[in-house]
């Protein structure tokens, strides 16, 4: 049992009373962009265009642009499909041209796999001669597309060995620069957490972290809040580097349930970069309403962000009131203890 007196605690919480002040390491931090929608109001021809990401500011803040959602399906239905088409179909002609100019501004540009529609997993499963009948369509896509990493959006049923052969085959034909990241429910992150995608996170990091750059956790829906530090910090304190974990929210109330204002998420950004100088960033689902722009400019969310960040992680000297001071403190005594309960308890049954 951990037991400990209040003077104990006290003389613990003592050194964050005194006077100070906060610095942070300067770094950069990833803004990723889900891309999904990319015509407005179901059209064919009113594009949302990618390009005032890199245009409309002196600054490009985004880093990273993941173009969905990719399904994997039957070869009467094309094999690949972009949302509802096949990725060559005219309608995504500016997608890709956005793409490669966006590319040439230095911002990678990556696809997402799967999502909440059904039957791309199983189909990138099961025995190898399933597996290679529709991984060398995914591949050539990759290809086709000079697409620079994939997001893999698992959100139904599917076993370790097949994500982990997935990762092994994108490696091996793409190389070690080729990024991948993958994309659970934030809570999947946390140990005994709610998880959509059936395997071990803590697995798979531990088989194939090396070869994940960064996971894109939902905090959102109800898997996460974004409204607070909490359960990004339970994640890191369950044993995810901040450097891989991306803090993924909406950009607007008619996304998804979830969504935080601007007034309490930038402060929470703020304090997790000052807090974690490698924090691993923030991703926004999705691009074309984001607020505070909403349709009409929606690259306006990634500035802010990135805004958010730098601040946070300014090494100019940033004055903290007691309160806050008190809170820190309070909550960081609070992390270390559920951290060492946690490692008893494992020890216990191990």
């Amino acid at each position: 049992m951990l037991v400990r007196n209040s003077a104990g605690l006290f003389a613990r919480i003592l050194p964050f009373l005194v006077p100070l002040t906060c610095y942070a390491q300067a770094t950069d931090h990833r803004v990723v962009v889900y891309y999904q929608t990319t015509h407005y109001n179901g059209s064919t021809t009113n594009d949302v265009s990618l390009l005032p990401l890199i245009n409309s500011q002196p600054e490009v803040s985004v880093t990273h642009v993941l173009i969905g959602a990719i399904h994997v399906v039957t070869e009467e239905q094309g094999w690949i499909r972009l949302n509802d088409f096949t990725p060559d179909n005219p309608i995504f002609d500016h997608v890709w041209s956005d793409a490669a100019a966006l590319q040439a501004a230095g911002v990678t540009v990556m696809a997402m796999v799967g999502g909440a529609a059904a039957g791309s997993w199983p189909r990138l499963g099961g025995d190898e001669a399933n597996f290679e009948l529709y991984y060398g369509h995914l591949r050539n896509f990759v290809g086709t597309y000079n697409i620079q990493g994939l997001d893999l959006d698992v959100e139904q049923s599917m076993p370790l060995s097949d994500i982990i052969r997935l990762i092994d085959r994108l490696k091996a034909d793409f190389g070690e620069d080729f990024i991948i990241s993958l994309a659970p429910v934030a809570s999947a992150l946390t140990e005994g957490g709610g998880n959509l995608s059936g395997f071990n996170y803590f697995e798979l990091e531990a088989q194939r972290g090396s070869s994940i750059d960064f996971y894109n956790g939902q905090f959102y829906f109800g898997w996460g809040d974004a409204s607070s530090a909490a359960d990004y910090e339970d994640i890191i304190d369950d044993g995810f580097p901040a450097e891989k974990v991306v803090m993924g929210q909406l950009t607007n109330p008619a996304n998804g349930n979830g969504f935080v204002d601007f007034d309490r998420v930038l402060p929470v950004i703020q304090e997790l970069t000052a807090e974690n100088p490698t924090f691993g960033g923030v991703a926004g689902w999705e691009y074309f309403n984001s607020l505070p722009g909403g349709d009409s400019a929606p690259w306006e969310w990634a500035a802010w962000m990135a805004d958010a960040m730098e601040s946070g992680a300014s090494v100019v000297k940033r004055e903290i009131s007691s309160t806050e001071k008190l809170r820190r403190a309070v909550r960081k005594e609070y992390r270390q203890l559920r951290r060492e309960a946690k490692h008893f308890y494992r020890n216990y049954i191990a």
